[in-house]
Parts: structure tokens; sequence; C-alpha cells
């Protein structure tokens, strides 16, 4: 090989091998500069984790300096926990789940009068055994090992009862044990020593206060005798001697003391019957009775007062609602007579409006009843609304200053609506009038539903003629729930032009401007007019005495029953030409009735009372009496006295029945009395009466009791022509 060539192959090599070592330094490079990066990498791992191992290490610090706070926080609220368990004079005591003690405070080892026995670890057992060893209870009866016994059953139960524990010294413990979900027993003995004294004067003190509501009750009761008796002579007497012929003065005089009497009385009545709601000692005494005659009788007694103001009133009562019902009548016509009395004292213009209404329940026999007494008065502040039902509390203002009371009426018939189980409402405006309402739940007596009315042949056109438009609204609506089509005007004249069209019955309110009832009558069958009309008097017995009257096929008194309206319908027959109205069979007898009465004042005004009805009086001085005319006189009605000299009447009633048992009958029996006490009315219904009337008696209410006794085989009470039939 030349040298060129050896130079060439030399050169290349060296070359090669230069290319070699930069390619081995490129590659030591690239490694130096990955480790490099992979340490710095490391470094700041390694920084990292330095910090956060402080981190822990300030964190481990933070939370050994909370859970010292924690523990000392603890400490102090166990302490202050124990401090206050200390400070109490009840016993507290905690066990574990075996029964054994862990902790008690210094009232609970009080009881143990320094026992060194009981301390924290003594066992529950145990501690009832040292209680009887010691004599440190009294078991009573029942002996130390009987107590321990029911004790210990008592611990084993789940669910532990509190006992009370008699001490030696005459102290009551009483034992509260309650079980905790991890089987600790939390033990509290309660001192009720101080309790069971105060219960105990309590009872006395009871005691004391009702055996002076006896003596409070004795003493009403027989002031209550003593004042009504006089009371009725006064009333009694007031009343007839306005029914005498006096002048202008005279009558004043004598409603004076008319007037002033019934207040005297109506107050006595509300301090009777509050403190006797109050005491609790006023008892119902639910029976059947005719919701709707109780209504009517209320406002026959009622009349007078509202006609001497201008005032109508007027009865709605639904024309399918049940009116035989069940409840206490006495009480419910207590709330109506006091409600609508309110109705007609506060209202001086317009109408007294009672309304009827319910809802029957076929299935449970029951009716849901609604009474509302709405009226055309002063109304009440809106503002004093909520103050009426308080006791003895009146609205004052200058319109009603005028007015008397006690301020108990509704405050005693909230109580007996709530007594009844029912509630009682009053809404107002101010100037406009008020509605006083209250609701009950009652029994029905009769059939349910309620048989329908029979209606007469023929009837199809009904014309109403009334100046009153809320009694003509009512009318209309009875009549149309009847089935009969109805016209109604506001007068006479207007009633004349409507006889044109085909008109079966007009139905006429009796006092009307410009032209009365018995003067469209007389009007009509100037007309040609026969058809049969019915007139609506607040006043009957005066408008018998027109001779128009004979014009008339009957007269009713307003406002109608719904009984009374269908009875005088079912008397008439229809047809298109004339109408005239059944024939009454003549009466045979009079009705005879016997009084039996002491007191010769009372004979006076009762024989004055119904000096104007046809019937035969028998008077009796007392029970002896009685029971001898009851055989020679045979009465249809007995009013009988209670307190009589030689026989009372409960005697005499007895009497009566008796005989009554071997000769068959039952005569009515009505009693007459002074008192007005709770259980009183008990006592002389069972004697056998039927009925019970307090004096001093009223006048109304003695001739209703009259009317229901009269049947058709007797002379008619008011000495009145018959009506004659029209055609």
């Amino acid at each position: 090989m030349s040298l060129a060539s050896k130079l060439t192959e030399e050169r290349r090599s060296r070359l090669a091998a230069e290319r070699l070592l930069e390619l081995k330094q490129a590659e030591l490079f690239a490694a130096n500069r990955k480790l490099g990066q992979h340490a710095q990498q490391l470094s700041e791992e390694i920084v990292e984790t330095r910090a956060e191992v402080e981190n822990i290490r300030g964190e481990n610090q933070r939370v050994k300096s909370d859970l010292n706070a924690a523990h000392q926080r603890i400490a102090l609220t166990e302490r202050r926990l124990w401090q206050s368990i200390e400070t109490i004079h009840d016993g507290f005591a905690l066990f574990n789940a075996d029964n054994e003690m862990i902790m008690a405070n210094r009232a609970y080892l009080a009881v143990f009068d320094g026992l060194e026995e009981v301390a924290p670890g003594i066992n529950y057992v145990t501690i009832l055994q040292l209680l009887t060893d010691e004599g440190i209870i009294d078991p009573g009866p029942q002996g130390a090992a009987a107590w321990r016994s029911m004790m210990t059953r008592r611990l084993q139960q789940g669910a532990h009862e509190p006992v009370v524990v008699k001490l030696w010294d005459g102290g009551y413990i009483k034992l509260i044990d309650q079980r905790g979900p991890g089987g600790d027993l939390v033990s509290l003995g309660l001192n009720i020593t101080d309790t069971l004294r105060y219960e105990a004067e309590l009872k006395t003190a009871r005691a004391v206060a009702e055996s002076a509501n006896c003596a409070k009750s004795a003493f009403l009761a027989n002031r209550s005798h003593e004042i009504r008796t006089p009371m009725n002579g006064v009333v009694g007497m007031a009343d007839l001697l306005g029914d005498t012929a006096l002048n202008e003065e005279q009558r004043l005089y004598v409603e004076t003391i008319k007037h002033s009497g019934e207040a005297l009385l109506v107050i006595i009545n509300d301090v009777l019957d509050y403190s006797k709601i109050d005491a609790d000692k006023l008892k119902l005494h639910p029976e059947p009775f005719d919701l709707e005659r109780a209504i009517q009788e209320i406002i026959l007694l009622l009349q007078p007062s509202a006609r001497d103001k201008g005032l109508t009133l007027l009865l709605d009562y639904d024309m399918f609602l049940p009116t035989e019902l069940v409840g206490d009548p006495g009480r419910i016509r207590q709330v109506l007579t006091n409600l609508v009395g309110n109705a007609v004292k506060f209202t001086n213009a317009g109408h007294v409006l009672i309304r009827a209404t319910g809802v029957p329940e076929p299935q449970t026999c029951r009716v849901t009843l609604h009474l509302s007494i709405e009226d055309t008065g002063i109304g009440i502040p809106a503002e004093m609304v909520g103050h009426i039902f308080g006791e003895f509390n009146q609205v004052e203002n200058q319109r009603n200053r005028q007015f008397d009371g006690t301020g108990l009426g509704l405050a005693i018939s909230q109580r007996l609506i709530e007594l009844m189980g029912g509630e009682i409402w009053v809404t107002s405006q101010e100037g406009v009038g008020s509605c006083f309402g209250f609701k009950l739940a009652l029994a029905v007596a009769g059939t349910m539903p309620p048989e329908p009315p029979v209606l007469p042949a023929g009837l199809k056109h009904v014309l109403v003629v009334d100046d009153s438009s809320p009694h003509r609204d009512i009318l209309e609506r009875q009549l149309r729930q009847l089935g009969f089509k109805v016209s109604s005007c506001a007068s006479g004249a207007d009633a004349l032009t409507l006889m044109d069209g085909p008109v079966d019955l007009i139905l006429s309110d009796h006092n009307m401007p410009q032209m009365d009832g018995l003067e469209l009558a007389a009007a009509l069958r100037a007309a040609g007019h026969e058809q049969p009309m019915l007139l609506l008097s607040t006043t009957p017995a005066a408008a018998t005495q027109d001779p128009a009257s004979a014009l008339l096929s009957g007269i009713l008194h307003k406002p109608a029953s719904r009984q009374d309206l269908l009875a005088s319908l079912a008397t008439l027959s229809f047809d298109r030409k004339t109408a005239e109205p059944r024939s009454i069979a003549p009466p045979l007898r009079r009705l005879r009735i016997l009084a039996a009465e002491d007191n010769k004042t009372n004979q006076l005004i009762f024989r004055k009372m119904i000096k104007d009805l046809d019937i035969d009086l028998a008077i009796a001085a007392n029970g002896e009496e009685a029971v001898a005319q009851f055989s020679s006189f045979e009465p249809d009605l007995i009013f009988m006295d209670i307190s009589m000299p030689r026989m009372d009447g409960k005697e005499a009633t007895a009497a009566i029945r008796a005989r009554e048992s071997e000769i068959g009958g039952h005569v009515p029996i009505i009693a007459l009395t002074a008192h007005a006490m709770a259980g009183d009315d008990a006592a002389i219904l069972a004697a056998g009466l039927d009925q019970y009337m307090t004096k001093p008696l009223r006048k109304p209410q003695i001739i209703e009791i009259i009317r229901n006794a009269w049947t058709e085989q007797m002379r008619p009470l008011t000495p009145v022509p018959a009506v004659q039939a029209v055609g």
C-alpha cells in the first residue's frame, strides 16, 4: 500500500474517531442535563416535604392545645354541673348499668343521716335494705319485706313509675328513676312534703268553701222565696190595675211599679243563675219539647213591649226543620228570652227577626240547629263586640245609658250554650243593628224526616198582603216551599187591584197604614170577592171584637206558627167559585180549673188574670181542700202552689195521683212556687207535677197553659161570636 493511501486511511480513521468522540460528548451532555433536572426536582420535593412536615408538626401542636382546652372546659362544665346539683334541695344520684352508685349529691345522702355505707359503689338494692333496716322510711301496712320486694321489681322493669315514700319524720319523698340508653340509672328524690301539706290545706279550704257555698245557696233559696212571694203581689196587682180605668198620671205610676218590679225580678234571676253556674251546680234536664212553640211563647211574652215601641216581632222557622227536639227547654227558653229581650230593648224602630234553620241528619236522628236574632237597633261598636259576653259588662255610651240591667244576661247565655255543647256569637254594625246567634246539636224527638204536611185540595194561588217587607218575604218563601203560587203587595189598595187574577186565598196583616186588614176584608166583600181570607194580628182578641171579623175565615196570631198556619189551611175547602171554612162542632162545656193557693193576694191576682176567659174556676186554700175538690169538681187543669199549710203541694199532688191510679186518667198539674234554686224543679216534678212555674206569675204564660188544656169538646175560652162562613 502506498504512503498516500495509508495517510488517507489514517485520516479517515481519525475523522471517524473525532465524530464518535463528538457523539459521545453530546450524549454525555444530554445525560448530565437530565441528571441536573432530576436533581433539581428531587431538591424541590425535599423542600416541599420538609414544609409539609413542619405544617404537620404545627397542626399536631394545635390539636394538642385544643384537646387540652377541651379537657379544661369539660372539667369546668362537670364542676359547674356538680356544683349545681349540690345546690338543689332535691336528691340526685347516678347508678351504672349494674345498679352501683357512681355519684350522689348531699340532698340525696342526707336522707341516710350519715350512714358511711351509702357512698359511691353501693348497690341500689343494698340502699333499699338500709332504708328499711335503719327505719329511715315508713313502709306502711305492707311491711318492710313487701316494700323492698315491690321496689326491687320496679327496679327490674323497663319503665319505672314514680313512687312516693314516707319518711320516719313524716316527710314525703317522690322517687323518679329513669334508665338511659347505655344502662345508667338517674334517680331523683323530690321532697314533696310541703306540696302534700299545701294540698291538704287546699282540700280543707275547699270543704270549707263548699260548706259556705251550700249555706249561700240555702240563703239565696230562702231569700228568693221570701222576695218572690211579695213580688208576685206587687207585679200581679200592678198588671191587673193597669187593666182598669185610670187617668194618665195614675197609669204612669202603675206602669212604673210594674216595670220596676219586673226589673228587680230580672236582677234576682240573673244573680241566682250566675251563682249556680259559677259554682258548677247548674244541671241540664233534657226532655222532648216543641222548639217552635217555645219561640212562639217567648214572642207572646215580649209582644207587648215590642208593640209599645212600634216594633215588629218576626219568626222565620224553616218550613221543613223538625220542631219536636230533645234538650233542656227551660234553659233554651232562657237564652232566647235574653237575646230577644235585648234585641227589643236596644231597638227603637224597625223589627226583630228570629230565624231558625238547621241541618237534619237522618242517620243519627239529630239536627244541627242554628238560631239567630237579628234587629235594626243601635248596634255595637266594633271594639266592644268582644267585651259584651263578660260578666257584669255592658257597652257604655251615650245612646244606651237609658237601658238598665245587671250585665249578666249575655254571660249567662254564653255559659248555658257552652254547657249544652254549643257555641254563641255576635255580629254587629253600629247604627245599623246586631245579630246574635247560637248553634246546638239536638236529638229529634219526632219522625226523621218529618212527615209532609197535608195541604187542602184546590188551593193553588195565595195573595200575601203586608206592609212589612221582611214578614212578606218570610211568608212568600214558606208558602212557595209548600208548593203554592204566591203574589204579594204592601197595601190593601194594591191587593184590590191584584184580585182580578185567579186568587184562592188572601193572607193579610191586620195593622197596615191607610187600609188595615179588616177594612180590606170589607172592601173585598163589597167588590164581590168571596175568596177566604186569613188575618194575621198581634192582637187577635181585639180583632175579633170588630164586626168585620165575621167576614174572615180565621184570625191567626202574628207571627203565625207553621202548625197554626197549616191547621187553618186545613179547615178551608177551595174551588174556583167559592171557598168556605169548615164548620166547627159546638162546644159542650166550660174548661174546669182548680187553683190551690193559700195566699189571699195571690188568689185575687189569679182570678183577675183569667177573668176574661169563659171557664169554671174553683179555689182551694190548702192541699187538703185541693184533694177534696179534685173528686167533687173534676178539674181539667190544676194550678198547685207548693208551699201551703196543713198539706203542701207535693203531698196534695201525690194524693191526687194515687186517686188517678184507681179511677184512671191524668189531669195536668202545674206547680206554682217562689223557690228558684237548682234542684227545686227536679224535686217538684219528681213529686208528680207536670210543669214548673216560678212566681211572680205572668198572665201570658197562664193563658197559654190554659189554652193547651182546652179541647174541642169544651166551650171557646174567649166568649166571642163564632166566625161565620163566607159565601
